[in-house]
């Protein structure tokens, strides 16, 4: 159950970044309904989902080295207590919601394959996943089967449960609730950002230095 909820809760504080995946599917949900941006969230979890995949993959191996270890210490927690203070600074940002025009989207098809690929070519999913990701989500599990299969459950359930989040609450709120989402999304991001980066400086103490 914890290491589902390791899985959850990673899983929630890569969603949480303002980035084009969650705008994508706000101007989304907001011009075509809460089916619409269900879809392209269901596409983006399945996007984080394979990179969460190749990052169990290439951490469990690259992890048996000392000098890895370092820099996934160092440079992890480092980055993650950049990513809470970007986080925090932006809160305090008046948000500005830009409109953007999207095309007709014709398909349910349409729409998964969009957030696929909104997920995969994502900036910020993807220095995520390179520089802090991959550690967190080795350290999350034990190395077998079951403990990555629980964490993978707990990933992907979270990316839903954000997905739902969204939709419902850019459905409800409409144009005049953007900001208030906006800044409440920067400040949960900051404090799991925090937590996050504890967690990595903990670990990697307790590893090399005890």
């Amino acid at each position: 159950m914890d290491t589902m909820l390791t899985g959850f809760l990673l899983s929630i504080s890569l969603c949480l970044d303002i980035g084009i995946v969650n705008v994508a599917i706000i101007d989304v949900t907001l011009k075509y309904g809460r089916k619409a941006g269900l879809w392209m969230g269901l596409g983006s979890c399945f996007g984080d989902l394979f990179y969460a995949l190749l990052a169990i993959a290439g951490m469990s191996f690259l992890l048996q080295f000392v000098w890895v270890q370092w820099l996934t210490w160092l440079g992890g927690g480092s980055l993650l207590l950049w990513l809470a203070f970007k986080m925090a600074r932006e809160a305090l940002r008046d948000a500005t919601q830009t409109e953007t025009t999207h095309p007709a989207l014709p398909s349910r098809r349409h729409l998964f394959g969009r957030g696929l690929t909104l997920a995969m070519a994502s900036p910020t999913s993807i220095l995520w996943f390179a520089a802090v990701g991959g550690t967190l989500i080795a350290q999350a599990t034990d190395g077998s089967w079951l403990s990555t299969v629980d964490f993978l459950i707990g990933f992907f359930a979270g990316g839903v449960a954000w997905t739902l989040f969204i939709a419902l609450g850019a459905h409800h709120g409409g144009q005049t609730m953007g900001t208030r989402f906006k800044q409440g999304c920067h400040i949960v991001s900051a404090l799991l950002y925090i937590y996050f980066a504890f967690i990595v400086i903990r670990n990697g103490y307790l590893a090399l230095l005890n």
